[in-house]
């Protein structure tokens, strides 16, 4: 029988060389696991926009929000980037003659569309009505919210022209008009953090009555 010096030593033995054999097993992965792996390009798509009555091609990544490419790309820096999840409405841009948060879509999904952003609506020479309302009525005080307002302006007086209820039209079968309430309902997905709402219903209510 063997003493019980030997079964130690055997049993140090077994532990000392599974210690080793798992640090040479070992030290391949963890060396594989340390390689730098190949980039992977990003996708990217032709995007042909009509921006403003002008046409534009851009090859972008196929993430890239409208908000970016106008902003980024294409340097029309009017359209704000406030809250990037489509709750404040300061990136309001009209598509196809429709009001649209940029932010919340892809530009790869607007190929062939036109686009008409605040710089698009008039000149420091030449403003459009909406914009000379709200200058009239202090409807911009700090500035920042102000294009995606008057672009949503804009098309919200457009829906009421075409006919388009909302949700505090009593019939909706009969044509909306451009009361007080109709206009800050269909604004009302555009925040204003100087509180300038009032100010800008006035420059709404003027431009309707025109």
């Amino acid at each position: 029988m063997a003493e019980p010096s030997e079964l130690e030593l055997s049993r140090r033995g077994v532990l000392t060389g599974g210690a080793a054999t798992a640090a040479l097993v070992a030290t391949p992965l963890s060396a594989a696991a340390q390689a730098p792996v190949p980039a992977t390009p990003a996708p990217t798509m032709p995007v042909r926009l009509t921006v403003n009555g002008t046409p534009r091609e851009l090859t972008l990544d196929t993430r890239t929000t409208l908000l970016d490419a106008l902003r980024e790309h294409l340097h029309l820096t009017g359209t704000k980037k406030g809250c990037d999840h489509g709750q404040c409405g300061a990136c309001t841009v009209m598509v196809e003659g429709r009001r649209i948060n940029s932010c919340l879509t892809l530009a790869v999904m607007h190929d062939g569309d036109r686009v008409t952003t605040i710089e698009g609506l008039g000149t420091p020479d030449k403003l459009h009505p909406m914009q000379a309302a709200f200058v009239k009525h202090d409807g911009y005080q700090c500035g920042y919210c102000t294009p995606g307002q008057i672009c949503s302006a804009v098309a919200v007086l457009d829906e009421i022209r075409r006919g388009i209820p909302s949700h505090v039209q009593a019939d909706l079968t009969a044509r909306p008009r451009a009361t007080n309430m109709e206009m800050r309902e269909r604004m009302s997905g555009n925040i204003c953090r100087c509180g300038a709402y009032s100010n800008i219903a006035d420059a709404m209510a003027e431009v309707a009555g025109a």
